[in-house]
Formats: C-alpha cells, sequence, structure tokens
C-alpha cells in the first residue's frame, strides 16, 4: 500500500484521502452564457492520461484542506505534492 503525503499533515494512509479529479481546471467565466453543449464539456470531459497526471484530493480524513498532486497512472506512485494556487512542479517523467 502507497502512502499520500498532504502538504498540511504530511504522510498518510490512502484511507484518509478523497480523489477530486483533473486539477487545473478553472470554471467558466460566465457559466449562463453556455450553450448546454459547452457546460456538458466543461462538467463531463476530462483528459484521461496513461502516466503523469495532476490531480486533485482532499484530506477528508485528516485537516480536511485541497492539495493537487502528480500521480503516475501506469504505476499509481505519487511524485510530487503541493498546494492549490501553487505552480505545478517540474517532474522528469513530464
Amino acid at each position: 500500500m502507497f502512502r499520500i503525503t498532504c502538504p498540511y499533515c504530511g504522510p498518510r494512509e490512502p484511507t484518509e484521502f478523497t480523489n477530486g479529479g483533473e486539477a487545473h481546471i478553472s470554471r467558466p467565466q460566465h457559466p449562463e452564457q453556455l450553450s448546454d453543449a459547452e457546460w456538458a464539456e466543461f462538467v463531463f470531459m476530462r483528459s484521461n492520461t496513461k502516466g503523469v497526471f495532476a490531480e486533485r484530493w482532499c484530506h477528508s480524513g485528516g485537516c480536511r484542506k485541497w492539495f493537487n498532486a502528480l500521480r503516475d497512472t501506469a504505476t499509481d506512485e505519487i511524485l510530487a505534492v503541493y498546494r492549490v494556487g501553487e505552480d505545478r512542479p517540474w517532474t522528469d517523467r513530464a
């Protein structure tokens, strides 16, 4: 079993966390102006990358704060964690 390092609390068991999906997705500035197709695109369409993928996580069983993580979806390895609002860290894998 792997561990996830919360940038606020340190390493914890993965059962304490909730995955929030793809990171760095901005809500539309004027959602009321979107067509149904555009709104569906925003809500449902996400990358499904094999390899390094930026995800949002919540430490739901701890501090309850959101943060971002770079995870290799092929190996399930967490490569980096960083706070919301911080730049995505560089890794040698992507």
